[in-house]
């Protein structure tokens, strides 16, 4: 076996010595070509080694080919406007210059599909210069740009080039969440920001519209990745980092004579000029402006079907990183009512995002309260977004003016699902019932139930009602409250026995207990101090343990 682990290190060797001749080849080849034109079809050994099966030689490539093209690009020394064919170039009127420019040009189109396919590349290293490249030449295509521009109508972005990245990362076979974190440092740039969000749109609608709006998970995950990597300005005066700077090239490009009902027309393409005084003027409309796309991306991922993971995902991040940023909010109420009306976890993360509509924009769910009853179910002790919801519970739950009935259903439905529950959640549910109390005095007729000793014993509550209006509540009492009085658990007892005092005027804090868990549970009753001793009899044994053997020897001798 040794003689074949020498070859095997020899060959990895001479990979190694051939990697690095390529790399100082190519070096060499990028220096001919920028030195003299005689020495462009150098050119095509780049090209051939970028499409090489050794990640060494391609990542080298990748570099060769990102200092040739920004070089030719700040030179000028690529054809600008349509580009003609090859063979039309030959055979057309156009000077030796001309005829070198296109010949560059379509080297450079050559490079940018090549560099595109290898985002979908099984060599993670490989993906990630071939993007960081492909955003060089978008920076080189800002300031120096190949088409002829209309400087009243248009600003000089790549928009082309990032539509094709973005297609490229947003894969319907492969989950490129780990090439969508490293494109994550591009976006904090507004410009780039701004044009992947209106790519993201328009490549969403054409992927699920082709595929009449089934789920696709993969894909629909990496969408979700690239969404949610984009972190929006709070404030107008953030709007200042840019990819591409470039001053306005006309005279006839001034503030003064553009409204700002012209700026929000053509969607904020102007935005990113860094001239003085412009800025100023169009600031509010550039973020507002970001506002909208960044709302009309978000609802045309949401208003496909999602995979049931993809709705919790989405639901978790909703109130604090989408809504904040939308110029409507409203609009998604058909999602949130959709996604509440699902059931289960999902259900219970769709009421933050409604808690948000509710409260600061008056939205008017029928109902409402209905469908929360409906969600006290077992399950809501052991889901992962136990904490929220209770969390929320007690926010509807506050106020003073909710019906005497429905206040009573709550509580009910609460005690009777506490006799199956754990005691983390015990800790939440008993002050979460004394807490309904205080505020509807009313409801103390649930501790105080007069009986009379022809009265049956069959409790009247009907746990299976849809209806908190027609449970028939009130008509019962907290029993199960007293049968937790003899609860294994000390701490759940003794909370269990607080209703046998009159409450107090104060609220129990329930937010110290949302969190808990059955470990620090256990780790708070093992950190109790030890006992000295603990009385087993009335008299203690003396002669039985230590050596007692005159009472064994009696033994014996009866036996």
């Amino acid at each position: 076996m040794a003689p074949a682990k020498k070859r095997n290190v020899s060959s990895v060797k001479t990979a190694e010595k051939s990697a690095k001749k390529a790399k100082v080849d190519l070096s060499k080849s990028v220096e001919r070509i920028l030195e003299s034109r005689k020495h462009a079809n150098d050119v095509f050994d780049i090209l051939e080694s970028l499409q090489a099966e050794q990640e060494k030689e391609v990542i080298s490539a990748v570099a060769a080919c990102s200092e040739l093209f920004c070089a030719l690009l700040e030179r000028k020394e690529l054809f600008l406007g349509k580009l003609p064919g090859e063979e039309d170039a030959l055979s057309g009127g156009y000077s030796a210059q001309d005829k070198y420019q296109i010949f560059m040009r379509h080297r450079y189109t050559s490079c940018v599909e090549i560099l595109l396919e290898h985002l979908s590349h099984e060599q993670y290293d490989i993906k990630e210069s071939a993007m960081c490249c492909l955003m060089k030449f978008a920076a080189g295509e800002g300031r120096h740009p190949l088409e002829d521009l209309d400087w009243s109508e248009h600003y000089s972005f790549p928009r082309e080039l990032i539509q094709a990245l973005v297609d490229n990362l947003l894969s319907k076979t492969t989950d490129n969440s780990l090439l969508i974190s490293r494109f994550q440092q591009f976006l904090e740039m507004e410009d780039v920001r701004y044009y992947v969000m209106s790519s993201i749109r328009d490549n969403v609608g054409k992927v699920m519209d082709k595929n009449k709006g089934a789920v696709v998970p993969v894909y629909q995950n990496n969408v979700f990745t690239l969404m949610s990597s984009i972190s929006m300005p709070n404030q107008e005066s953030e709007l200042t980092n840019f990819m591409v700077k470039q001053e306005a090239k006309h005279e006839d490009w001034k503030a003064a004579k553009l409204h700002v009902s012209k700026i929000v027309e053509v969607k904020s393409s102007h935005f990113c000029f860094q001239q003085k005084g412009f800025l100023n003027v169009i600031k509010s409309s550039a973020t507002q402006e970001h506002k909208r796309v960044f709302e009309r991306m978000w609802l045309g991922f949401l208003k496909y079907k999602l995979p049931n993971s993809m709705y919790k995902k989405v639901l978790v991040i909703l109130h604090d990183s989408i809504l904040p940023y939308m110029s409507k909010p409203t609009l998604m109420i058909d999602f949130l009512t959709a996604a509440y009306e699902i059931g289960g976890a999902i259900s219970l993360l769709a009421l933050n995002g409604l808690f948000v509509l509710i409260h600061q924009h008056n939205l008017d769910y029928p109902d409402f309260y209905k469908k929360l009853y409906n969600l006290l179910e077992p399950s809501v002790f052991h889901v992962k977004y136990r904490a929220r919801f209770f969390h929320l519970a007690n926010l509807f739950l506050s106020s003073s003016h909710l019906p005497v009935y429905l206040v009573a259903a709550f509580a009910k439905r609460l005690a009777r699902l506490a006799l199956t529950a754990p005691p983390t959640a015990l800790l939440i549910v008993l002050p979460f019932i004394y807490n309904l109390i205080r505020r509807h005095p009313s409801c103390r007729v649930l501790i105080h139930k007069p009986s009379t000793e022809d009265e049956p014993f069959e409790d009247p509550y009907l746990m299976d009602e849809e209806d908190p209006a027609q449970c028939r509540a009130l008509e019962s009492s907290l029993w199960e409250i007293k049968s937790l009085q003899k609860h294994y658990h000390p701490d759940v007892a003794k909370a269990a026995l607080l209703i046998n005092t009159p409450l107090s005027e104060q609220e129990d804090d329930i937010s110290e207990t949302l969190e808990v868990t059955t470990y620090e549970l256990m780790e708070k009753d093992l950190k109790q101090p030890e006992l000295k001793s603990v009385p087993l009899e009335f008299e203690t044994a003396t002669r039985l343990l230590k050596g007692g053997g005159d009472v064994l020897g009696q033994h014996f001798c009866l036996a």
